[in-house]
């Protein structure tokens, strides 16, 4: 019996679920400004990633920002909305 146990703990710690933490575009920010929030809020991110995120976000209306841990994701999410710009998270499917 406690071999099933130990079976039953071992197969619950699979990967954490990813979250994609999405950037979607707005007419009031300067692209300087979404530039540098991902830049501070994703400190991973370099500035040619993080330009090519805006632009993306520019051109296509969305852009992944990152994928990650869910509550990465919420703290990446919550923090660019603090900064005034467009987030949302979705799993990562």
């Amino acid at each position: 019996m406690s071999v099933e146990t130990i079976e039953q703990r071992s197969t619950a710690r699979k990967l954490a679920p990813r979250y994609r933490v999405l950037l979607h575009n707005d007419d009031f920010n300067s692209m300087e400004h979404v530039v540098q929030t991902l830049m501070a809020t994703v400190a991973s991110l370099t500035q040619p990633q993080a330009v090519s995120i805006m632009m993306e976000a520019h051109n296509s209306g969305i852009a992944l920002v990152i994928a990650c841990a869910q509550e990465h994701a919420e703290f990446y999410c919550e923090t660019l909305k603090n900064h005034g710009l467009t987030s949302t998270i979705e799993p990562d499917e």
